[in-house]
């Protein structure tokens, strides 16, 4: 009796040898053209567009304000303070801690809005991953 010769080609281009994913270009490694060498370029791209946003996000001013706008505070898109706005009827010697409260909520109100702006502007970079840590 012959022996049977074993066809070694599989369907939909599924690797016969185990471990790669059907329909996958062939090559590995991160090198070449292969599926590596193509993942490599993506996460560059990925980096170099995160670094761009990151830039426009400096540039970007948000305005947070305290007691019906008595109070603002404009802060950059990586929460540094740009400027301070004081209306002079709100200032009164005798309630000092009324104006400071003022300007905890109008920094807290501009910080929040630093944080949305953050998530909506970096949190397509992130979609679909589960990275611990990254905080978008």
């Amino acid at each position: 009796m012959a022996k049977k010769k074993r066809n070694r080609r599989t369907r939909s281009g599924a690797n016969p040898f185990g471990g790669g994913a059907a329909g996958l270009p062939a090559g590995g490694g991160m090198g070449g053209g292969g599926m590596g060498g193509d993942l490599a370029a993506r996460v560059r791209k990925m980096q170099g567009d995160m670094e761009k946003a990151q830039e426009e996000l400096a540039e970007e001013i948000v305005t947070g304000s305290a007691g019906g706008g008595m109070v603002e505070v404009d802060m950059d898109g990586h929460q540094a303070v740009q400027a301070l706005r004081i209306k002079p009827e709100v200032v009164d010697p005798e309630d000092v801690e009324m104006l400071e409260d003022m300007l905890m909520a109008a920094i807290g109100d501009a910080s929040e809005k630093v944080k949305s702006l953050t998530e909506d502007r970096m949190g397509g970079f992130t979609d679909g991953l589960n990275i611990p840590g990254l905080g978008f």
